[in-house]
């Protein structure tokens, strides 16, 4: 039996009550994270563009746009949420899978519950959390990494599977339809790292078109619409075609339908590349704990686990330290700890225009040089030591586990609190009755016969 049919077969008859506490706990965070990192990124480049390309598509008003209020047919609404939930690189991750996953599902699924009508907050917790299983199970299994020959952005690829399982259960489809909406997604996954190399904006707009093929995907197979059943393991089947046949089966079913991988997820404090992220956490410890300053560094080196020549975050070194863009911003170790040594912090107004060109930052990113340790552990998301040589000493400090993975967590207090912050730098300020309603609201989603309210409430409209 192929994977994808055991995986729709669990889907079609996972309810709420399966799900252990901390699975949900686990979903309803990732569930605000992923609605925060929307209304910020509704002030990122290209955001307005996507949502008013999709105002313009429009279609019957199904579903609420964040932050613009406009409803339009529910395939549009789920890619603008998308892309603005992915548009600040602010958005959760799965360390070990290497993507990030709410932003696929927790769009799609908001879509079709307006479009639908009286979604419960137990179905839709459930249906996010077997749609981000899905999505993190295939990462497991692929054994390439992102950087592996097919050069595949995983977020995008896997994303539309994983949409198309959320939305399917939301629809009620069955063992067979979900199998069919898991191969319709196939004929559309796609997603790519050239964007990364040419610092585009379609890094974001990719998980946009994933949060929308998968809508599309199971509204498709509610028709009736057949599509490959041996989507993932068939002769031509994704890890055939995408990934040379080079996979981890195990990992794609192993304790199906009892443990739930939305339970490894990190959320992220810094709206970057989550490779960067033990670097930052340990330059600014290195800052508050000795009282750097700007004047005193005289130069910053920063240890990592892969060749520097070959590091997306490192190289070339020059660009990584002069960005020309947002995202070559995002993606720049030298960029990140200089802002962290810098400011004092690493947030979203640090990844805008001029921002990234404050020559302060840059003057001390043209010193940080990074140097490869290959005893280093090779975790894919790398421990970082930096050490910065000052005029008084060098001060050095390793960080092991960034913050926000589920061994260094952010709490609930803290994904309230990014919510918080998130919702006073979207294109607007969400009025503030809105933001609390939003997150009381999240904090027990399980209590909601509509979660078509939530939505409303982003939409920035009602409730403020």
């Amino acid at each position: 039996m192929d994977a994808a049919v055991a995986l729709a077969k669990t889907a079609a008859r996972i309810t709420y009550a399966d799900l252990p506490p901390e699975a949900v706990e686990a979903t309803k965070k990732d569930i605000l994270d992923t609605l925060g990192t929307a209304v910020a990124g509704s002030s990122a480049p290209g955001s307005r563009e996507i949502v008013e390309l999709m105002t313009e598509f429009g279609g019957p008003p199904e579903s609420t746009i964040v932050m613009s209020g406009e409803r339009v047919a529910a395939v549009n609404a789920a890619m603008a949420n998308g892309v603005l939930g992915h548009a600040l690189d602010f958005d959760d991750t799965h360390d070990a899978a290497i993507l990030h996953v709410g932003v696929m599902t927790v769009p799609a699924a908001f879509a079709i519950a307006e479009r639908k009508g009286k979604v419960s907050g137990k179905d839709f917790i459930a249906a996010v959390a077997m749609g981000i299983d899905v999505i993190c199970r295939m990462g497991l299994a692929n054994k390439e990494g992102p950087a592996g020959p097919g050069g595949w952005i995983l977020t995008a690829l896997y994303g539309y599977f994983g949409a198309a399982i959320t939305v399917g259960m939301l629809l009620g489809l069955d063992e067979k339809k979900l199998t069919h909406a898991m191969g319709i997604a196939y004929a559309q996954a796609s997603g790519n790292h050239q964007c990364i190399e040419d610092g585009a904006l379609t890094k974001r707009m990719q998980i946009g078109f994933a949060a929308r093929g998968g809508v599309m995907a199971a509204l498709m197979a509610e028709k009736g619409i057949t599509g490959a059943v041996n989507s993932l393991e068939g002769k031509s089947g994704l890890y055939h075609n995408y990934h040379g046949g080079d996979y981890d089966a195990g990992a794609l079913t192993a304790d199906l339908g009892k443990g739930f991988e939305v339970v490894n997820l990190s959320f992220k404090a810094y709206p970057c590349g989550r490779m960067s992220h033990t670097a930052i956490d340990a330059a600014l410890a290195l800052r508050k704990e000795h009282g750097i300053r700007p004047a005193d560094v005289e130069e910053v080196t920063v240890t990592v686990n892969r060749p520097v020549e070959a590091h997306a975050l490192c190289s070339p070194l020059e660009l990584k330290r002069n960005p020309r863009t947002i995202v070559d911003a995002q993606f720049s170790i030298p960029y990140v700890v200089a802002c962290a040594l810098v400011k004092g912090k690493v947030g979203i107004d640090d990844f805008k225009e001029p921002a990234i060109r404050d020559a302060s930052v840059l003057a001390l990113a043209s010193r940080v040089t990074p140097r490869y340790d290959p005893k280093m552990a090779r975790r894919q998301i790398p421990p970082a030591l930096v050490e910065v040589k000052t005029w008084r000493g060098i001060y050095s400090k390793h960080v092991d586990i960034p913050y926000g993975n589920p061994e260094n967590p952010m709490d609930v207090q803290a994904i309230a609190d990014k919510f918080r912050e998130c919702c006073r730098l979207g294109v607007r300020p969400l009025p503030a009755g809105n933001v609390e309603r939003v997150a009381e609201l999240c904090s027990r989603l399980e209590e909601l016969e509509d979660v078509a309210e939530v939505m409303r409430l982003v939409g920035g409209r009602g409730g403020g």
